[in-house]
């Protein structure tokens, strides 16, 4: 069984075993970067791209210089995005449950005294208009 990095360190390690992330489900690349740096941006690898597989989501860090630091922020910048996923899906099916809850409760006696008095007052104003002549 694959083990994580050993430049992950062990809070970071409890982020991910917190997570059920697993070592082999992470794909790990080393690629030369780009933009701004001159020829020696050009013929070092010191871009770090990780994808965890299950999930699809992919981070790519080329902040620093080291490809080490930057492999230990890629690292810790998935975890950091892999926790958000999990709280937007708990959020998501809680106002989910909100919603529902919301839309099945019975309704207060204002609210129901209100609905009557405005469905007479829209029964006055369909009262008023007469037929048109010829249709009967």
């Amino acid at each position: 069984m694959a083990d994580f990095p050993d430049i992950v360190e062990a809070s970071l390690r409890a982020r991910f075993v917190s997570l059920g992330v697993k070592p082999e489900e992470v794909e790990e690349q080393f690629i030369r970067g780009a933009g701004a740096g001159g020829q020696k941006i050009n013929k070092t690898s010191s871009t770090v791209v990780l994808r965890h597989r299950p999930t699809g989501v992919e981070v790519r860090c080329q902040r620093e210089r080291s490809q080490s630091v930057n492999r230990l922020l890629a690292w810790s910048e998935l975890a950091g995005k892999l926790e958000w996923r999990r709280a937007e899906a708990a959020n998501q099916k809680q106002a989910a449950r909100e919603l529902s809850r919301r839309q099945t409760r019975q309704k207060s006696r204002g609210q129901k005294v209100r609905m009557i008095e405005a469905k007479k007052h829209r029964a006055k104003h369909k009262s008023s208009r007469g037929r048109v002549s010829g249709d009967e």
